[in-house]
C-alpha cells in the first residue's frame, strides 16, 4: 500500500538567490490573483477557456515562462475547486502568501545532493536541511508537486513523498494495543501484557480554553485588526493541537514497534454527540483532532509494519472487561471511575476502555484471521 507525507524541507538559499525567488513569488502571487479574478469574473473552472484567455497575458504581463503559467492556471482551479467540495460559496479568492508550486523534475530536481529549482532568472542550486531527513532521499521515496514557502524569514520546500508499504497480516501480529481517546487523557492505552500509560491532557485543555476565551473577546470586537488575530490564533491552534497528536503517535509507535495491532474507537460522529456532553467541555470535546490523531497514528503505523483499526465504540466505557457486565451506571463520569454493580472490579474510567478496546482487538484477530486462512 502507498503512503504518502509531505516533508518540510528547509532549503538555505544565498542573498542573491533570495532575491530571485522573491522577485518569482511575487510575480507568481499577482499572476495567481490575476487567474483567480477571471476565474470569479467569469465563473468558470474549464481549464482550456482559462488557459486560452489567460496564457499569453500571465507571460507578457508577469514574465512568467510557460511552465510557470501552466502551474500558476492549475493552482488557482484547484483552490476554487477544493473551496467548492468543502461547502464554501463561491466567492473571490485572494492568494496572499509566498508560495510557489514546484513539479518534480521540471520545476526541480535533485543534483549532486543540492536542489535544483527553476525561477524567472534560471535555475539555481541550493542546499538544504539534511538531518533527521535521511530516509527520505535513500532512493525508496518518489517525489511529487512541491510547494516553496516563505515563512518564518525562511525558505521550506514542502514535498509530498510516497513510498509502498507491504502490509502486515494479522498472522504477524504479536502485541494488541488498546487506545481510549479523551479530553483529561488525549490517550489511555492497555497491551498485550496488562501495561496502561496514560498521556495527560489537562494542561491541553487549559490552553485551548484559553484560545476560547481570547476568540471570544475578539469577535465581540469586531475591529479588522481583531479579526486578523482571530486568524492568527486559529492557525496557532491547529499547529499546536497537530504537534500534540503528531507527538503521542510517534511515542506509541516508537513503543509498540512492528507487528502491533492498534485499537481504536470509531469516533468519526463525535461531532454529532454534542448533547451528551457538558456544555463547558462541549468546545473541547467536538472541535479536538481525533480523526486527524486516527489518521497520524494509521500511517506510522503502517511505515513500521504494524496495523490500526478503528471498532465501534459502544458500551466501552460501560462494560466490565473482567465478568462482561454492562450498565450506565458502573461509571462514575466526574470521579473518573469504573465500579462493576455485579462484580466490583474497580479502576479508573479510561483504562477500562483501553482494556474493553483491547479485548475487541483479540476478537478482531479472532474472527479475521480465520477469514485470511480461507482466502
Amino acid at each position: 500500500m502507498e503512503v504518502t507525507i509531505t516533508s518540510k524541507i528547509q532549503i538555505y538559499p544565498t542573498t542573491e538567490q533570495i532575491e530571485s525567488f522573491t522577485q518569482t513569488m511575487l510575480q507568481v502571487r499577482k499572476a495567481l490573483n490575476c487567474v483567480s479574478k477571471y476565474i470569479f469574473e467569469n465563473n468558470c473552472l474549464n481549464q482550456r477557456k482559462i488557459n486560452e484567455d489567460t496564457y499569453y497575458h500571465l507571460r507578457e504581463a508577469y514574465g512568467l515562462k510557460s511552465q510557470m503559467a501552466q502551474s500558476v492556471m492549475k493552482t488557482a482551479i484547484a483552490k476554487y475547486k477544493t473551496n467548492k467540495s468543502n461547502g464554501h460559496n463561491f466567492s473571490l479568492v485572494n492568494f496572499k502568501n509566498l508560495e510557489y508550486d514546484l513539479v518534480w523534475n521540471r520545476d526541480y530536481s535533485l543534483i549532486d545532493g543540492v536542489f535544483s529549482i527553476n525561477s524567472l532568472s534560471g535555475r539555481l542550486k541550493i542546499p538544504f536541511e539534511t538531518k533527521g531527513m535521511e530516509k527520505f532521499f535513500d532512493g525508496s521515496y518518489s517525489f511529487g508537486t512541491a510547494k516553496l514557502v516563505y515563512k518564518f524569514n525562511k525558505y521550506f520546500l514542502h514535498i509530498p513523498m510516497t513510498k509502498d508499504y507491504q502490509g502486515t497480516t494479522l498472522f504477524e501480529v504479536n502485541k494488541i494495543v488498546g487506545i481510549d481517546l479523551g479530553i483529561n487523557f488525549l490517550a489511555t492505552t492497555y497491551d498485550s501484557d496488562g501495561e496502561t500509560s496514560f498521556f495527560k491532557g489537562r494542561h491541553i485543555k487549559s490552553k485551548r480554553g484559553h484560545y476560547k476565551i481570547l476568540r471570544k473577546q475578539l469577535q465581540k470586537l469586531g475591529t479588522k485588526s481583531a479579526k486578523r488575530k482571530i486568524k492568527s490564533i486559529g492557525s496557532r491552534e491547529n499547529r499546536y493541537v497537530n504537534d500534540v497528536n503528531h507527538a503521542i503517535t510517534k511515542a506509541l509507535v516508537d513503543k509498540y514497534g512492528s507487528n502491533t495491532l492498534f485499537v481504536l474507537e470509531d469516533l468519526s460522529g463525535v461531532r454529532n454527540a454534542t448533547e451528551k456532553v457538558h456544555i463547558n467541555n462541549r468546545y473541547t470535546s467536538v472541535s479536538w483532532a481525533f480523526y486527524q490523531f486516527r489518521q497520524l497514528l494509521e500511517y506510522k503505523a503502517m511505515m513500521n509494519g504494524s496495523i490500526v483499526i478503528a471498532v465501534d465504540p459502544r458500551y466501552t466505557s460501560q462494560q466490565c472487561p473482567k465478568c462482561g457486565h454492562i450498565e450506565k451506571a458502573n461509571r462514575d463520569k466526574k470521579k473518573h471511575i469504573f465500579k462493576c454493580k455485579n462484580c466490583s472490579y474497580q479502576s479508573n474510567d479510561d483504562r477500562i476502555g483501553a482494556m474493553n478496546l483491547w479485548r475487541k482487538g483479540i476478537e478482531y484477530i479472532e474472527t479475521n484471521s480465520k477469514e485470511e486462512a480461507v482466502e
